[in-house]
């Protein structure tokens, strides 16, 4: 369980992708207008942890992309019904101010009114698929009001990527992760909906080894990084990607709501003993295929270049 004032590491950051790693495609990148942002900040800091990166949307692109990301997926969620639209409406446009280098994925609050019409908008616009949070939104996986999102992502092609792994769970949310959160729920929906794309994050913390099993078994399911390979959280053992199906892991930093510095997942997965051909796969190749980027790879020896680190700590 999430626990209050967890605490924030001072560890040094480095001014570019570490050297030798391949492209890099971060596929877990929040973004949100500035007031979202701001309670976002308080949230955090009265239940989980101090934000060490308090940007905005334009901050946030920027600080990546001149740190030698390539491309970067932006997520969003609408915490209560009727902001969705605006919310869509804005990822659209920064998108844009972006061209090539970042997709932006919609929200729509699960059951509110006209949810259907408003992802249908926001896949118009050209937002690249569909963010859910269960923690925050408190869906049922297994629910009508789920099955016509499904739907409309399944018929526009578009993946969905649900934040439905039971763990990171907060006393602070209005209701349990515990009940609403589980792989045999999530794996009803593979079933249901096939050709249906999903992305669990957090590697499907903390049922970590059912989701592993999963993706073994489901070739339209996918599993993200994100901090679980940061040595952050108690996980009850160390993660050996070497033993996964990496045509189903993507990179997530989940930057810039992070306690430590933006590159220490990136440092780790250097340090591993995985072999250049599995960095690819999981630094950009498996988020491609889930995005359809369609990225070309590039040759292992050439690096992104580097930059120096000029980004401000505060958001405007």
């Amino acid at each position: 369980m999430l626990k209050p004032n967890l605490p924030s590491i001072n560890d040094e950051e480095g001014a570019a992708i570490p050297e030798g790693l391949p492209m890099v495609v971060d596929a877990h990148v929040h973004v949100f207008p500035r007031d979202i942002f701001t309670a976002i900040w308080h949230w955090f800091d009265e239940n989980a942890w101090r934000i060490r990166y308090q940007l905005s949307t334009s901050q946030v692109f920027d600080f990546l992309l001149s740190h030698g990301v390539n491309h970067v997926i932006a997520l969003q969620y609408a915490h209560k019904p009727g902001i969705a639209e605006e919310l869509n409406q804005y990822m659209a446009r920064k998108c844009r101010e972006y061209p090539n280098r970042i997709s932006g994925l919609a929200t729509v609050y699960p059951g509110e009114d006209g949810a259907g019409r408003i992802l249908q908008e926001a896949f118009d616009s050209g937002l690249a698929g569909l963010k859910l949070h269960a923690h925050v939104q408190c869906f049922e996986m297994n629910s009508e009001e789920m099955n016509l999102l499904y739907d409309l992502c399944r018929s526009n092609n578009k993946p969905v990527m649900m934040h439905v792994g039971r763990e990171p769970k907060s006393a602070a949310y209005r209701c349990d992760p515990y009940r609403l959160c589980r792989a045999d729920k999530l794996e009803r929906v593979l079933v249901d909906f096939p050709g249906l794309k999903v992305c669990v994050p957090h590697l499907g913390f903390d049922e970590i080894s059912e989701y592993r099993m999963l993706i073994e078994k489901y070739d339209t399911l996918w599993l993200d990084t994100t901090m679980v390979l940061t040595d952050y959280f108690p996980l009850g053992g160390a993660i050996d990607l070497g033993g996964y199906r990496l045509d189903r892991i993507m990179y997530g930093s989940d930057f810039p709501s992070i306690p430590y510095a933006w590159d220490r997942e990136l440092k780790w997965l250097r340090e591993s003993r995985l072999s250049s051909g599995d960095l690819e796969w999981i630094l950009h190749r498996s988020a491609s295929d889930f995005f359809n980027l369609g990225l070309p790879p590039l040759p292992q020896e050439k690096g992104p270049p580097v930059i120096q680190n000029g980004a401000a700590r505060a958001g405007s």
